[in-house]
C-alpha cells in the first residue's frame, strides 16, 4: 500500500532484494519457511539479482556460518522503556550470498527458536518487535539499501508496518517496496494488547483496519494490511485462505486485499534432491534407467523389517499432527492392508498419534513400519524406496514432500487441497498422462478409493513405469518460482516509486 509522490521509473534489470526470515536453512530450521529462505535467494542470485538475507543469530548458527564479521555494531531500538542493542554480523550462504545475522544474546541465544517443548517463549512479542525494527535500523547504516524487502511470516510481519509508519519519511528507507509472504496462515503471532506499547507504534493502528485482532495485537495481520504485495505458497491456498474454512479469522482481511494476493508454488533444490546422485539411497537411478529404484525398495524393506515381497510400499515422512490427515490413515489402514499395501512412516508430533502408529506397527509387524523422530537419511531412503508417497492433509499451503516424491518417481497420493492440488495431476491410464492420484472429501473412504486407483495401475508394470517417468519429468526446481517472484518484486517496486 506504499504510495510515494515520485515519477514512474523503469525498474532496473538487476534488483536489490533483501529477504527477511526468522529461520533459514541450514542455519536454523523448524519447518518449510527455512527451506524457502535458504533456497529462493540462491535461485534469485542465479538469475543475476543482488539478493541478501537477514535473520536472527540464534545459538549455534556458527556451525554452518563459519566466521562472522561485525558489519553494523550498536543497532539500537527503543523497546519496553529501555534501549535494546544488537549487532549485524555478516556471513555468506550458498553461492556467496551475503547473510546478515542480528545478534542480541538476551533474545536469541537460547535453546530453541520460538520456544521449548514446554511452550512458546513468554517474550516472543518483544523478541520479534526487536527483530523487525532492528533490521530496519541496521539497514540505515549498512551502506546497501534494497529496492524491495521480502518479509516472511508473522515474525517479520511488522516490517511493512514500520516502513509505512515510523520510517515513512526516512530518506534511506522510504522508497523500499515490500512483498509479504504467508507460509502457513495458522501461525499468526498474536499477543495481548498491552504489548502494543513495546512496538513504538501509535494506538491509532490498534483498530480492526490496522493490526488489532479481536482485542489483541496480530503481527501477521500487520504484514497482510501493510505489505505492498502479498504472496502465499500456492495458487489454491491463496484462494482457500479467503474462505472461513481456511482463513483462520483473517479471511476478511485477505478478501479486501485479494487484488494484491498471489500464489507462488515453492520449489525444491534439484541438485540436493536427485535420485541419480543421492548418497543416502543404496543405488542411484534415473527416469531412463529405473533398475536402481527396485534396489532401493528392497533395501528399505530390509532396513525397516518389512516383508521382502513385491507388495506396493507406501511411504510417509510427516509431522504427526492433525493437519496432516493422520487420523484418515489410521482409519483407512485395515482397508489398505487388505489391498496388500505395506506402510513405512517416519515422523514425530502429537503423543496420541505417535502411540497409535506405534501400536499399528506392533500389531502388523512386517506390514507396517513406524520410526518416530526425524532421520534425514531415512527420509531420503523412503523417498527413494517407496512406490507411493501419501499426503492426505486437511490443508497444505504448499507441501514439499510431494515435490520430492515426484522427483524420485515415488507416486504421490494426495488430498486435493492447497499446493497438493497445484502440483499433482490425476493420472489418466487411457491417455497415460498425469503424475499421481488424489481425493477431495476428507474421509478415509475417499483415501481408500484413491489408493485403489493407484493400485490398479501399480499392478500393470509397464503403465506404472510410464507414470513414474511422467512424475520424474515434472520441473519444480526453484528457478521457475524465482522468476515469478522477480515479476512480483518489479510490480511492487513500480508501485512504491509512484
Amino acid at each position: 500500500m506504499t504510495s510515494h509522490p515520485h515519477p514512474e521509473a523503469t525498474v532496473p534489470q538487476r534488483l536489490r532484494i533483501l529477504l527477511i526470515s526468522s529461520e533459514v536453512e541450514p542455519f536454523a530450521k523448524t519447518g518449510g519457511l527455512a527451506d524457502v529462505a535458504g533456497a529462493l535467494p540462491k535461485a534469485l542470485a542465479g538469475l543475476g539479482h543482488d539478493v541478501r538475507v537477514l535473520m536472527p543469530k540464534y545459538r549455534g548458527v556458527e556451525r554452518h556460518a563459519g566466521s562472522l564479521a561485525p558489519r553494523v555494531p550498536g543497532v539500537q531500538v527503543p523497546i519496553a522503556g529501555r534501549i535494546a542493542e544488537g549487532t549485524l554480523l555478516e556471513g555468506r550462504m550458498g553461492a556467496g550470498i551475503p547473510i546478515y545475522f542480528l545478534a542480541q544474546d538476551q533474545y536469541y541465544d537460547r535453546e530453541g527458536l520460538y520456544g521449548t517443548g514446554e511452550g512458546d517463549y513468554w517474550d516472543n512479542c518483544e523478541r520479534f518487535i526487536f527483530f523487525c525494527r532492528a533490521a530496519l535500523e541496521g539497514l540505515k547504516r549498512l551502506g546497501w539499501i534494497p529496492q524491495v524487502i521480502h518479509a516472511n511470516d508473522w515474525q517479520a510481519g511488522l516490517v511493512p508496518v514500520y516502513l509505512e509508519t515510523l520510517y515513512r519519511d526516512d530518506p534511506g528507507l522510504a522508497k523500499i517496496a515490500t512483498l509479504f509472504t504467508v507460509h502457513n496462515l495458522a501461525y499468526q503471532g498474536v499477543f495481548w494488547h498491552y504489548d502494543m506499547a513495546m512496538t513504538g507504534l501509535g494506538w491509532d493502528l490498534f483498530t480492526p483496519a490496522g493490526i488489532e485482532y479481536y482485542g489483541k495485537l496480530n503481527f501477521l495481520k500487520g504484514g497482510l494490511v501493510f505489505g505492498d504485495l502479498l504472496t502465499t505458497v500456492s495458487r489454491t491456498y491463496a484462494r482457500e485462505i479467503q474462505t472461513p474454512e481456511f482463513g483462520c479469522g483473517l479471511e476478511g482481511v485477505l478478501q479486501e486485499r485479494s487484488a494484491a494476493l498471489h500464489g507462488v508454488v515453492n520449489g525444491i533444490d534439484y541438485e540436493a534432491w536427485n535420485p541419480a546422485s543421492d548418497g543416502e539411497i543404496p543405488k542411484g537411478y534415473t527416469a531412463d534407467d529405473l533398475k536402481g529404484k527396485r534396489a532401493c525398495k528392497a533395501a528399505l524393506q530390509e532396513e525397516l523389517g518389512l516383508a521382502q515381497e513385491p507388495a506396493p510400499l507406501v511411504g510417509m515422512v510427516t509431522r504427526l499432527v492433525e493437519q496432516k490427515g493422520l487420523t484418515l490413515v489410521l482409519d483407512a489402514l485395515p482397508g489398505l492392508l487388505a489391498e496388500g499395501v505395506q506402510l513405512a512412516l517416519l515422523g514425530s508430533g502429537e503423543p496420541a498419534l505417535e502411540q497409535a502408529f506405534g501400536d499399528a506397527a506392533a500389531k502388523h509387524a512386517g506390514r507396517v513400519a513406524v520410526r518416530l523422530g526425524y532421520d534425514a537419511g531415512l527420509a531420503r531412503r523412503i523417498y527413494g524406496g517407496a512406490d507411493c508417497f501419501l499426503m492426505p492433509s486437511r490443508y497444505e499451503p504448499c507441501g514439499l514432500g510431494q515435490l520430492i516424491s515426484l522427483r524420485y518417481g515415488t507416486i504421490p497420493l494426495v488430498r486435493w487441497t492447497g499446493g497438493l492440488a497445484d502440483t499433482v495431476k490425476e493420472f489418466d491410464p487411457a491417455k497415460q498422462a498425469g503424475t499421481g492420484f488424489g481425493f477431495a472429501p476428507f474421509t478415509h473412504e475417499a483415501l481408500l478409493e484413491c489408493a485403489r486407483r493407484a493400485l490398479a495401475v501399480f499392478r500393470q508394470p509397464r503403465l506404472w513405469q510410464r507414470l513414474m517417468r511422467n512424475a520424474m519429468a515434472e520441473d519444480f526446481s526453484w528457478e521457475a518460482s524465482a522468476r515469478e517472484y522477480v515479476s512480483l518484486y518489479r510490480k511492487a517496486v513500480k508501485a512504491a516509486a509512484r
